[in-house]
């Protein structure tokens, strides 16, 4: 019940307030500032952790959101999509900047083809959550995550 009470605050609510193509821009945005971010952060075993789970989750993710495109669920982890910390850090970079191009890309094609936001894709942790939660969720959680890179 809690946890429903928090997925409907933090994630269903705001993610109603735009389009799935206004999500696409949000997100484009936040990556920028994030990317400006990870250029001026020194390579570290910390950051390498932060980097590769953002990215994985990002991936993850993207996986679910193409449900609404008409591609099979496949309920798997994140772990599948994070990649090896022994990438350079120019590499995983580059990963996080392609990564979030292809989320802002998802979300315009999901506009593009008039696919329903509210098309429910579940979350291993928060059930059954709108793809339009799911664009909500990559920004929240890659902001969030970005605030432990040192």
């Amino acid at each position: 019940m809690i946890q429903k009470f928090i997925v409907q605050l933090f994630l269903e609510r705001p993610a109603k307030k735009l389009t799935m193509s206004a999500w696409g821009e949000k997100l484009s945005a936040s990556g920028k500032v994030l990317s400006q971010r990870l250029d001026k952060l020194p390579d570290s075993e910390q950051n390498r952790r932060v980097l590769t789970h953002i990215i994985g989750i990002e991936q993850w993710g993207q996986s679910r959101l193409r449900v609404g495109l008409g591609e099979p669920f496949k309920e798997e982890e994140y772990d599948n999509y994070r990649p090896s910390r022994s990438r350079s850090w120019e590499q995983l970079k580059t990963d996080f900047r392609i990564s979030r191009r292809k989320t802002v890309a998802l979300a315009e094609e999901l506009d593009n083809n008039q696919v329903n936001q509210f098309t429910a894709v579940n979350h291993n942790q928060y059930g059954n959550i709108t793809l339009g939660a799911w664009l909500r969720y990559l920004d929240m959680h890659a902001n969030l995550e970005g605030k432990r890179l040192k």
